[in-house]
């Protein structure tokens, strides 16, 4: 499903009115441009798996899903395949990503996204408050994850691993 104002809105606007439209409660919030997720978890007053990295994934058809990944985690290939009942899954190139999205990496979120793709969230990520992307560069969305899984009907499942450290 497209939106169909997204062309004429800044990303910031788009997570806003599509949060709107959901009746989900998202606070955004500035802050100054972070060089890692552990920095950015710093200047938000949070820990890094409080953050919650939204990944457009590709499929081999061509479409795409969001995998929503908490910051202390990375994406498990072999779980997430087998959630979603495919073979092969792959992370586009940037210039995929936005325009599967509308939005560039590192402010990516389902919220407002230019189309609607399924959402698989780590099952990690309920029952918190969770800072993502706001559609723009500087600024972290601050939601209910569980608002967020059920305004989306996202599949819950374990679809990530612990960073190795």
């Amino acid at each position: 499903m497209l939106l169909a104002v997204a062309g004429n809105m800044d990303g910031r606007t788009r997570v806003e009115t599509d949060a709107a439209r959901r009746g989900l409660e998202v606070e955004i919030v500035k802050r100054p441009e972070a060089r890692s997720l552990e920095e950015a978890a710093g200047l938000l007053g949070i820990r890094p798996a409080d953050i919650v990295k939204s990944l457009v994934v590709r499929r081999h058809d061509g479409t795409y899903l969001f995998a929503l990944v908490p910051g202390d985690r990375q994406i498990s290939w072999p779980k997430l395949r087998a959630v979603v009942g495919v073979n092969k899954l792959r992370l586009p190139e940037p210039e995929l990503a936005l325009e599967a999205t509308g939005y560039e990496r590192g402010t990516i979120t389902p919220l407002g996204s230019t189309t609607a793709w399924p959402v698989y969230a780590d099952e990690t990520m309920s029952g918190r408050r969770i800072a993502m992307g706001a559609g723009e560069h500087g600024h972290s969305a601050f939601v209910d994850a569980d608002s967020l899984i059920s305004a989306y009907s996202a599949t819950v499942a374990d679809i990530t691993d612990p960073i190795a450290g």
